[in-house]
């Protein structure tokens, strides 16, 4: 889910300031900066860009700190980066490689915000902005190694009511652009990451059909063609579903355009070493592992296939769960404490959760066993690295908006450390250019 206000202007001049780290001394000389930012490219964002003062010492530390975060080199050990081991060793503390990656990934997601068409008033509303030989380079990710092969488009399944005609077409949109998929085609970015990469990355919620699939959140049985069916089979919640599977005469599904895609990759690069990942955020994140579970169900010899998940919700039950972990699927959730998003919908019932720890366990054993043959039975999926907004010293006016924005949670991988020291020193303020 996704909240955004484009304004209609040329070019903005931004001055940041942040409070000085509390290690600096408040007579330390201190350096501003004014940058000037193209407004084509600027995230939709709901909070407020803040102004940064800076000390010496504040850059000095975060050069160090950049330099420590320059992408290195995978090589033999790209398997574990991508969760064959669930990424033990790797999270807590926060490996500083392991850190690279999720921030390049995140920035995969970034590039799909940029490049959608947010302002209602265009003609364009809700396609893409680039083409795909420029989408990376005009969305300001730099050079990246990968070429992005395939737009891709959800359409929305929720029926209309007659009524709607009359209001603006923007709010009757359909089918609009989610994302993108990428194939790592440069040597070198290849030799360094070990194998070749194919990322499929999705943006969140932005269009107003797609807000209102988002409350359709009660369990439902997967199609026939996603996988198996039944009371105790793989149930996901039903707006994503829709959002996956739904197409117009003119628009394929999700679903079409993302198998037929991997379908080709996996022809042209099967016999060479190949990974699939898949990246989003809010909605985007959802639809991510809704992509995992139908790749890895549909094609037998799919490659290793990982999602990284930002600020994700709640996708399908327990039974979705299990039949993601027996297909070997990988998935790491970026998750923000504070995030409201990633606690919804319905109910988490598990042997350990916080209901059986609050309640007597003969309550709690009582409270799962009604909820968990239900609609609103959830599960969490895959491995979480847990994040929290309050441990930032650089996030002022936190609310539901800024708890949930990717770039927040880009932030708060950034600085993360360990489950004991949750935030570093360094100068960076909600910026996404974490990686040259």
């Amino acid at each position: 889910m996704r909240l955004c206000y484009r304004i209609p202007i040329t070019s903005v001049q931004t001055t940041t300031t942040a409070p000085l780290h509390p290690s600096s001394s408040s007579s330390s000389p201190s350096l501003s900066f004014t940058t000037k930012t193209d407004s084509n490219l600027e995230m939709q964002s709901l909070y407020h860009h803040k102004t940064t003062t800076l000390t010496k010492n504040d850059v000095a530390r975060d050069t160090v700190s950049s330099c420590r975060l320059c992408p290195p080199k995978l090589g033999k050990r790209w398997r574990e980066y991508q969760g064959s081991h669930d990424w033990e060793g790797l999270l807590d503390p926060l490996d500083d490689a392991m850190r690279c990656e999720i921030l390049r990934y995140g920035q995969f997601v970034d590039a799909a915000y940029r490049a959608f068409e947010f302002d209602p008033t265009f003609p364009a509303y809700a396609t893409c902005r680039f083409p795909k030989n420029v989408l990376l380079t005009r969305t300001g990710f730099g050079h990246t190694g990968y070429r992005v092969t395939k737009h891709l488009h959800a359409t929305c399944g929720v029926q209309t009511p007659g009524w709607i005609d009359r209001l603006p077409s923007w709010m009757s949109v359909k089918s609009s652009w989610i994302g993108y998929v990428a194939v790592c085609h440069d040597k070198e970015e290849i030799a360094r990451l070990g194998r070749r990469d194919v990322v499929i990355a999705l943006r969140g919620t932005a269009t107003c059909l797609e807000w209102l699939e988002n409350f359709h959140t009660t369990l439902t049985d997967l199609p026939p063609l996603v996988g198996p069916t039944g009371s105790i089979g793989p149930k996901v919640e039903r707006g994503f579903c829709s959002l996956y599977t739904s197409r117009t005469a003119t628009c394929p599904s999700l679903q079409d355009m993302i198998r037929e895609e991997v379908a080709r990759v996996i022809q042209l690069y099967g016999d060479e070493p190949l990974s699939l990942t898949i990246t989003g955020h809010s909605l985007g994140a959802a639809l991510a592992i809704l992509s995992a579970y139908d790749i890895t169900t549909t094609f037998a010899d799919a490659p290793l296939v990982t999602v990284f998940s930002f600020g994700g919700p709640r996708v399908g039950n327990k039974s979705l769960r299990c039949q993601l972990d027996k297909s070997g699927t990988k998935i790491l959730r970026i998750v923000n404490s504070d995030d409201l998003v990633t606690k919804v919908p319905g109910f988490v019932m598990e042997e350990d959760d916080d209901v059986a720890k609050k309640y007597s366990t003969h309550m709690a054993s009582w409270f799962r066993k009604r909820v968990r043959g239900t609609q609103w039975g959830y599960a969490d999926v895959g491995k979480e690295l847990k994040l929290c907004s309050k441990e930032s010293p650089y996030l002022n006016n936190i609310n539901f908006a800024t708890c949930h924005d990717l770039k927040t949670y880009l932030h708060l991988v950034k600085g993360f450390v360990s489950s004991t020291c949750p935030f570093r020193a360094t100068k960076e303020v909600l910026s996404t250019r974490f990686i040259n």
